[in-house]
């Protein structure tokens, strides 16, 4: 695994504002009063002085084991809820059922009703609330149930979370996280396997990270966080389940940053969520047929690292992009004009791009796996550049 990133970088382009700094993950001594006052008796209902910080409860204290996707997602809010008062959540069922897929679970017994927000179902209003919130000094994090319900916010996010900064003339930042879990499950249906990466990433000055392991999601999460910038947090829903060693010590994972899983000389794959792993279970078979792949979770939707990419290319020549996204005006697509305008002449084959079909992600399960791209398909497309 990747060494964690500095936090230190900035969002390169139009609306870009100065990133986060890193906190350290133990409150001052002088808070240590408040910090009791605060933990006494349930907080529901009531609002907490605006520098008191809950303490986990005993209950709530986990043992060191290897932490699912969610855990470490929820662990990463405790800390940065812990650390900053101005961080609050809200959401559909984020409260007391835990959301969705229990990311939140805990949360509004230890920090109360107020941070931790339950929400009617109205994606547009507590979209739109969040920004507002970000606008006046909080840092929200808005949870959609599922990454597809915030097409109805789309306007919010378009108009308001991605443009404020820059058509107030800097007066507002809007340090918003938005995240919950997308893309391709196992037989959700169509509306619940929705893919907004290709839907957010023409709106200026939002930024998209796609996190793919428990270390990465927390990491992520924080750094989000502590942006002053919007983010996108893209949580895949077969992810959540996935088990990894967490570091005890504090850390976070730059935005901006892409991470090298498998060092290669004969291609270079470009991933990211899901796919990471259909990936690497096609590298194993690539490499049992002598071929070196070099595979990169490229994290950062939006901007891409071009460093990290531009010097993989330079090294194997050769490019495959494989995404869960639609083939049409999806990630793969801007990623692969980025590269022909920036990396043209260090190519020695033609880019490919495995993407889903576009089509409406059918329900029967084998049809769903057709729609998506598959092991198989990687290993030929692979055979097929080195030719």
């Amino acid at each position: 695994m990747a060494a964690a990133a500095s936090s230190s970088c900035t969002l390169r382009g139009v609306g870009a504002v100065a990133s986060a700094k890193p906190r350290s993950a133990a409150a001052p001594a002088a808070r240590s009063a408040r910090v009791a006052a605060a933990a006494k008796g349930p907080a529901r209902g009531r609002l907490v002085a605006r520098n008191a910080v809950a303490v986990t409860p005993r209950r709530m204290r986990r043992p060191r084991r290897l932490d699912p996707s969610q855990a470490a997602l929820r662990e990463g809010l405790i800390e940065e809820m812990k650390s900053d008062p101005t961080v609050c959540v809200m959401g559909e069922d984020v409260g007391h059922y835990g959301g969705s897929y229990k990311v939140t679970k805990g949360l509004a017994e230890m920090f109360g009703d107020l941070r931790v927000l339950d929400t009617p179902i109205a994606e547009n209003s507590f979209t739109g609330m969040g920004i507002g919130a970000a606008m006046k000094g909080l840092r929200p994090i808005v949870e959609g149930m599922n990454m597809g319900f915030l097409l109805l916010a789309y306007n919010q996010i378009s108009n308001n979370c991605g443009m404020l900064h820059y058509t107030s003339g800097g007066q507002f930042k809007i340090p918003v996280v938005i995240r919950g879990p997308g893309g391709v499950g196992r037989q959700l249906g169509a509306e619940h396997s929705q893919r907004l990466e290709s839907y957010f990433q023409s709106i200026p000055g939002l930024q998209m990270v796609a996190c793919s392991t428990p270390y990465n999601a927390k990491g992520l999460m924080k750094a989000a966080i502590r942006s002053e910038n919007p983010v996108v947090l893209f949580e895949h829903v077969l992810l959540y389940n996935l088990k990894e060693k967490i570091p005890d010590e504090e850390y976070i994972c730059c935005l901006e940053v892409a991470e090298m899983v498998r060092p290669g000389e004969h291609v270079t794959i470009l991933t990211y969520s899901r796919m990471r792993y259909h990936v690497m279970q096609a590298a194993k078979t690539l490499v049992n047929k002598g071929y070196d792949p070099e595979v990169i979770d490229i994290r950062s939707l939006k901007p891409f690292d071009l460093h990290t990419i531009g010097n993989s290319i330079k090294k194997t020549h050769r490019v495959l992009i494989v995404e869960e996204c639609m083939r049409t005006g999806g990630i793969g697509a801007s990623l692969r004009s980025a590269i022909i305008d920036n990396f043209w002449d260090y190519l020695d084959a033609p880019i490919m791009c495995l993407s889903s079909q576009d089509v409406p992600t059918p329900y029967a399960g084998t049809l769903e796996d057709a729609t998506v791209v598959q092991p198989a398909q990687i290993v030929a497309a692979v055979e097929q550049i080195c030719q």
